[in-house]
């Protein structure tokens, strides 16, 4: 059964921001995007370098030279040592899509008044029932 941990402040990470946090002895990032939260292993699958110190790009799209269109909605963090861009998503590399995928996580946000009920692990941080926290699940 997975393990839920909680990470930071809903406030703490902002939309187009990323925190990386140690969970279970994984560096991890967690991303705003827009609202919605994503978390992935912070070491790139083809050197190691830390993804969290990479860039949130859009994926670009061609039909011909020199025409490309920026696709909305697909979010990619960028590895600031080779420039390997993975899907914020699902982990997913554009450079060598078939063998490179990086470890997504489950990510939710509760309200404090939820964390303080259910049967799981999750680390103790002083809390009011009206605040809203961002959750990594293992």
């Amino acid at each position: 059964m997975a393990k839920r941990y909680v990470v930071a402040k809903l406030g703490e990470i902002a939309p187009g921001t990323s925190k990386l946090v140690n969970v279970d002895g994984k560096e991890i990032g967690v991303f705003n995007v827009g609202g919605a939260f994503y978390a992935l292993l912070s070491k790139c699958p083809h050197k190691g370098a830390e993804l969290c110190k990479g860039k949130i790009v859009r994926r670009v799209a061609s039909d011909e030279p020199g025409q490309y269109a920026v696709i909305p909605d697909s979010e990619m963090i960028r590895c600031p040592w080779h420039g390997w861009q993975y899907d914020l998503r699902t982990g997913q590399s554009w450079c060598d899509s078939d063998n490179v995928a990086l470890r997504k996580y489950a990510v939710s946000v509760e309200t404090g008044e939820g964390l303080l009920e259910g049967p799981f692990v999750a680390e103790s941080y002083a809390v009011s029932v009206d605040e809203s926290y961002v959750l990594v699940e293992i």
